[in-house]
C-alpha cells in the first residue's frame, strides 16, 4: 500500500518490499501480501518514536491488532493512533490494541460547514456534539480522539492563516475537547503563537479537565433551547459542566436540574476560563452564553442535603 507521496508502505506484493512509483497506483492502493509491520516497529524504537499516527488505512481490526503487537514487542513505550475515521463497530476492539482513534473525518477551522465542498472533512460543531455514542469506549490508556485543535495560525501547505473560529468559537472548542477527555493535539504553528491562542492552550484550570485521572467523557444531558449541556464527572467528586450555545444570539436561562445530576445542597462554583469563584448554587444555576459560545464550569458541593 503506497503513501500519499507515493512511496512504499507497510507492506508489498514483494517479500523484499521491492517498490517502484510506478506502482503507486489505484490498483497498488491495498494491502500487500507480505507486511513489515515488525521490521518498521523495531526501526522507530530505535529511532526514539514515541507516537504512531497509522492514517487513513489500514484501520481493520487485524491490521491494527498486526501493528498492536508489533509496538509492543519492542518494549517501548509507544503512542498508538489510528487515523482516521474508526468504524465504529470495532470500537471495543481498538479499546484493547490501541491508545487512540479517531472518530471523524480531518478537521477544519469553521464552526459550521462553510459550503465548500469537503467530502473528508469536518467542521469543529458537526464534530464536537456527535461523540456520545463513542463515550463507553473512551478511558484512562485508550481516547476517543475527535481530531486536532484548530486554533491560532492554521492550515495546509501554502494556506496557513489565523483560524477562522471566533474567539468564542475558540473557547468553545478546546472547552469541549477537554470535557470530551480528548488527546489535544496542538495543530498551530507554535512560532506564530499569540497571546490570545496561548491563553487558550495553557488555561491550567481548562486543561485539568481534560487530565482528569477518572478519564470519563462527557455526555450531553439536557438542553435549553439552543443550549446543551455536558456533563463530566471528576475524580475529586466534583463535576464540570459545559453550557455550549449553538444558536446566533446571546442566550440566559435558568439550569434547574442540579439536584437530579446529584448535587444537593449548597454547590460551590467555580468559572474556569475566567477562574474565578461564582455565588455559590443552591438547586439552580443561571448562566447567559453568547453565540457558539460556551460557559465551562467546575462544581462541587459543599453542604449536601437531601
Amino acid at each position: 500500500m503506497p503513501t500519499y507521496a507515493k512511496y512504499a508502505g507497510g507492506s508489498s506484493d514483494a517479500s523484499d518490499g521491492a517498490w517502484t512509483k510506478e506502482m503507486a497506483t489505484d490498483k497498488f492502493w491495498r494491502l500487500g501480501k507480505y507486511s513489515f509491520a515488525e521490521q518498521d516497529a523495531r526501526q522507530w524504537a530505535e529511532w526514539g518514536i514515541d507516537y504512531l499516527k497509522y492514517d487513513w488505512m489500514p484501520n481493520d481490526v487485524p491490521s491494527v491488532r498486526t501493528m498492536s503487537r508489533a509496538l509492543r514487542a519492542t518494549g517501548r513505550d509507544i503512542v498508538f493512533s489510528l487515523s482516521n475515521r474508526a468504524p465504529y463497530a470495532d470500537a471495543g476492539e481498538f479499546a484493547q490494541l490501541a491508545e487512540c482513534w479517531r472518530t471523524t473525518g480531518d478537521i477544519y477551522d469553521s464552526w459550521g460547514r462553510d459550503g465548500q465542498n469537503r467530502e473528508w472533512m469536518d467542521c469543529v460543531s458537526e464534530i464536537g456534539f456527535s461523540q456520545d455514542a463513542w463515550a463507553p469506549y473512551g478511558g484512562p490508556g485508550h481516547w476517543n480522539d475527535p481530531d486536532m485543535l484548530v486554533v491560532g495560525w492554521v492550515g495546509w501547505s501554502a494556506n496557513l492563516h489565523w483560524t477562522k473560529l471566533t474567539p468564542d468559537e475558540q473557547y468553545a472548542h478546546i472547552s469541549l475537547w477537554c470535557l470530551l477527555s480528548a488527546p489535544l493535539l496542538i495543530g498551530c504553528d507554535l512560532e506564530r503563537l499569540d497571546a490570545f491562542t496561548l491563553g487558550l492552550l495553557t488555561n491550567d484550570e481548562v486543561l485539568a479537565v481534560d487530565q482528569d485521572a477518572l478519564g470519563r467523557q462527557a455526555m450531553r444531558v439536557a438542553t435549553m433551547g439552543p443550549v446543551d449541556v455536558y456533563k463530566k464527572d471528576l475524580e475529586d467528586g466534583g463535576m464540570a459542566l459545559g453550557f455550549f450555545n449553538r444558536g446566533d444570539t446571546v442566550q440566559s436561562a435558568t439550569f434547574d436540574k442540579l439536584r437530579r445530576l446529584g448535587l444537593k445542597g449548597k454547590v460551590r462554583v467555580r468559572d474556569l476560563w475566567r477562574q474565578t469563584n461564582l455565588p455559590d448554587a443552591n438547586g439552580h444555576l443561571p448562566v447567559t452564553v453568547p453565540p457558539h459560545g460556551v460557559v465551562l464550569l467546575k462544581l462541587v458541593v459543599a453542604t449536601p442535603n437531601s
